[in-house]
């Protein structure tokens, strides 16, 4: 007959081994939206018109069985419930790290671990901070600060990264999003169960920086064509 310690410590490792499957599939829903969200604002490249007719038409999605901006309103409560169960998943296993680790190791070896992972928790508190401003700054207030209008997504768009230190911002935003994706997808492939041989290591490893140099890349040359005047 098994001992409660046992018990517990078998059902500890089962709710572990659920917030991890937890994480692994929000973090995959955030990935197929930072692809998504980044194939759009490169339509800044095609001009005024084509990317306010890009924004104008994610607001008619779904007309006229839905409401203006329904599906709109459906992926982004969407994407709000994988914001709140990926950080309260990080959040419980941090804890539970720490309470396996009260006493902090005297000598701290990161030999084994990458830059990404050991700035795993660093960045994602950077990257939910920087989302914030990003909703108040073209979604929720629209916050031009330049002073400008905004009414108009393109010149939004324009005014915010014409200023020198708001495509600072943005770019530390996106170096901090590429080493979250490098390391997330690896972790999601090995909660996955898809990292048992050194083939499929390797390619996870390979996943990871391709995602995270094809997010961050596209997101950042938005704001450096905008800065440098090519997007005007």
């Amino acid at each position: 007959m098994a001992t409660p310690t046992l018990v517990k410590g078998a059902r500890a490792t089962r709710s572990t081994i659920t917030l991890k499957l937890l994480m692994a599939a929000s973090g995959l829903a955030f990935i197929g939206f930072v692809l998504a969200h980044m194939y759009g604002n490169l339509k800044a490249f095609a001009g005024h018109d084509a990317f306010n007719e890009y924004a104008h038409h994610l607001r008619t999605i779904g007309e006229p069985m839905l409401p203006e901006s329904g599906l709109l309103w459906i992926l982004r409560t969407g994407l709000i419930v994988a914001l709140v169960v990926h950080v309260a998943s990080a959040a419980a296993l941090w804890r539970r790290a720490n309470r396996a680790r009260p006493v902090a190791y005297q000598v701290k070896k990161n030999v084994a671990s990458s830059l990404s992972s050991r700035t795993m928790r660093w960045g994602g508190l950077t990257i939910l901070a920087f989302l914030v401003w990003h909703l108040l700054n073209f979604t929720i207030v629209k916050v031009n600060p330049s002073g400008g209008a905004t009414d108009d997504p393109y010149n939004l768009l324009v005014d915010t990264f014409d200023l020198w230190w708001m495509t600072i911002i943005y770019l530390v935003a996106m170096a901090a999003l590429a080493m979250h994706l490098h390391h997330g997808v690896w972790s999601a492939c090995q909660t996955l169960g898809l990292t048992n041989t050194a083939v499929s290591r390797q390619r996870a490893k390979l996943a990871g920086w391709v995602i995270a140099v094809v997010v961050a890349g596209g997101f950042s040359l938005v704001p450096l064509f905008t800065v440098f005047g090519v997007i005007d």
